[in-house]
Order: structure tokens, then sequence, then C-alpha cells
């Protein structure tokens, strides 16, 4: 029988901030649906993205949109090198 593995806080907010740099500026809705949040969890996470200044919230016209901050940008990057660093030794983050 298959261990079922759960993602950790860290990986959930690197999903999110992944699908915001592929899209450029995002609604939540895919979002969602590319992080395979639900929607409570999702939001909670935004604001706590928003929180540490890795994204933005933007109005656009009558909805809202976010996208990666300078420092969600530096984030992304040296996620990838500590991702690289530790596939190397066998560790999955």
């Amino acid at each position: 029988m298959g261990r079922v593995r759960y993602r950790s806080r860290i990986r959930i907010c690197v999903d999110i901030l992944r699908v915001i740099l592929r899209e450029g500026e995002v609604g939540p809705t895919r979002i969602l649906y590319g992080a395979n949040l639900s929607y409570d969890r999702l939001t909670k996470y935004l604001s706590y993205l928003i929180d540490l200044g890795l994204i933005e919230e933007v109005e656009r016209g009558d909805h809202v949109v976010y996208r990666l901050t300078e420092k969600g940008l530096q984030f992304l990057s040296e996620f990838r090198k500590v991702e690289k660093f530790s596939r190397a030794f066998g560790i999955e983050i």
C-alpha cells in the first residue's frame, strides 16, 4: 500500500508562486486550480504571501489579480537553488 504524501507549507507556497510566475497576473480561480487548493486554503495562503511581501493584490476593473513582487521573484530563484541542492542528496522538499 502506498503512502499518501502531503505537501508542506513551503511547497504549497511555491506552487502558488509558480502559477503566478507562469501566468504573470492571475485571478484566484486560476491559482486555485493550478496549485490544487480549496478556496479556503487558497485565501489563507494568499494573505500569508501578501503579508510576507512575496505577492501583491491588484484591482483590475471589477476583479482582483495577483502578481509576484521583486521579493517573490528572488524567493523563487533562491528556492530553485535549494531544491536542486537537496535533490543532489536525494532529499525532496
